[in-house]
């Protein structure tokens, strides 16, 4: 039975849209800067579904419009997708630092790409990659063998293993070259991004300030390498149209084409690289870590999990097929990505006045939708701040609205790489847990909404080796 939905507070005419308070000379701007998703939680409790944050001095105000229910994300995201663009300050940010590939790409730019791009995601094609991310996992195991006093920080080792699979997807043998530059630039770029995108004026990307030259200095390196391994496989015809399945993942979209899209050039294929290392890593990174995080603070659960990978795969390393073979397995995984969504704020801009969750949203707005706070809303999760993995069985997930659990987005716009993210982190966690118990030495872990959920301290759990 699905729950009912929490009464909202605030005015009775729904076609007003309350305002949280702020300051009368900044609003928001400064709650919203320290502490994004809190203010976006204490929106809600406020005032109810939606609601304006309004940021910024006179003149240079900027206003939110939060939309926390689940109909309400359907409608901006789906059924009324054509009228949320991707046109926000974040989003410009985005293109200006990694490009316009298919996470910030729009119109025609964007069918274009995800023409090209989708053979490439097909589940038969994404199941080739699990060996990968076998390989990768083992090579976490370990070097866990050495881990001092037995205590590793989660959130960095899965950042760790996360880029490295996906990088190895994408490069194949340059792999090394490739994460070692992404874990020194994406931090600095993120960082940048984000500052820009609060920021109610900003100084021109190429004026020498220290910020602007530390930013630079990140990109130029990233997009070198980039460049360096693309301009190889080209050279070498390793993107040649007879690509291979077992080729990896840049010389299959060097080789993407079509008659009436053509192919990517050089730069093209460059945007498309950067996106896919940004979200096929820090998400699934994400996932990972906080899956970690809670089975570590609840050993009964971490048990269940165990016993489930350890009676189905037994000794032998798990492949794509395992995936239906764990359902537990994958309700832990859900349940974290409930809890610490990697995109837990998804921004639009509308282009004509729309109503949404029967408020009238005007044009040229600016929008919010929070999966932070939806995956909180206590009208679809009972006792929401609880970790319960069960949460997700079939006929839980039945009982609930669609979009009461959206961390892969939604509607036309929804992550194409669902099902590789799921995939690395079945296959991952499985291998962790058969190898490891966790036990949390950090209970609490503080977070942030950057580009993507980010921890901003320690996420330590104390491993043993399981059966120990």
């Amino acid at each position: 039975m699905a729950a009912a939905q929490a009464p909202r507070t605030g005015s009775s005419d729904r076609t007003v849209i309350p305002r949280l308070e702020g300051s009368p000379l900044l609003g928001s701007l400064a709650d919203l800067k320290s502490d994004a998703l809190g203010t976006y939680q204490r929106a809600r409790h406020l005032h109810g579904d939606v609601v304006r944050i309004t940021a910024g001095p006179p003149g240079l105000r900027t206003e939110l419009h939060c939309v926390f229910s689940a109909e309400g994300a359907q409608q901006v995201l789906a059924t009324q997708a054509a009228n949320f663009r991707k046109d926000n300050a974040i989003y410009q940010e985005v293109r200006d630092a990694l490009g316009n590939g298919l996470l910030t790409s729009q119109d025609e730019d964007y069918l274009r790409q995800r023409r090209l791009v989708q053979p490439l995601f097909t589940k038969r094609r994404v199941d080739g990659y699990a060996d990968a991310v076998a390989t990768e996992t083992a090579a976490t195991l370990a070097a866990w063998e050495a881990a001092p006093d037995g205590v590793v920080d989660v959130a960095d080792e899965m950042m760790a293993l996360a880029l490295r699979a996906v990088a190895r997807i994408l490069f194949g043998t340059d792999v090394d070259a490739a994460a070692d530059v992404v874990d020194r630039s994406f931090p600095v770029i993120t960082a940048y991004v984000m500052r820009r995108g609060y920021s109610p004026v900003n100084v021109p990307r190429d004026w020498p300030t220290p910020g602007n030259k530390r930013a630079a200095a990140a990109m130029d390196e990233l997009y070198a390498v980039c460049d360096g391994i693309i301009a190889e496989r080209r050279s070498s015809g390793s993107g040649s149209k007879e690509a291979g399945a077992d080729e990896d993942l840049l010389s299959l979209l060097a080789a993407a084409s079509s008659v009436d899209d053509g192919e990517f050039d050089a730069t093209e294929l460059r945007e498309q690289v950067l996106i896919f290392l940004l979200a096929g890593h820090e998400t699934t990174a994400t996932s990972l870590a906080f899956s970690l995080h809670l089975l570590a603070r609840h050993p009964e659960l971490q048990e269940r999990a165990r016993a489930e990978v350890t009676a189905v795969l037994g000794d032998r390393t798990p492949g794509a097929a395992d995936l239906d073979r764990l359902p537990y397995l994958t309700q832990v995984l859900k349940e974290a990505m409930r809890l610490y969504p990697a995109a837990p704020v998804l921004g639009r801009r509308s282009v004509a006045a729309a109503e949404v969750d029967g408020h009238t949203i005007p044009a040229g707005a600016d929008v919010i939708v929070a999966p932070w706070v939806t995956h909180r809303h206590p009208g679809y999760w009972p006792d929401p701040e609880r970790f319960d993995p069960d949460r997700f069985t079939p006929e839980a997930e039945a009982a609930r609205p669609r979009y009461a659990w959206l961390p892969f987005g939604g509607g036309p716009r929804a992550c194409i790489g669902q099902h590789f993210s799921m995939l690395e982190s079945v296959i991952a966690l499985a291998m962790l847990l058969r190898a490891y118990e966790f036990e949390a030495v950090d209970t609490e872990v503080s977070v942030t909404a950057g580009i993507t959920l980010r921890t901003t301290g320690p996420a330590r759990c104390r491993i043993r080796r399981a059966g120990s």
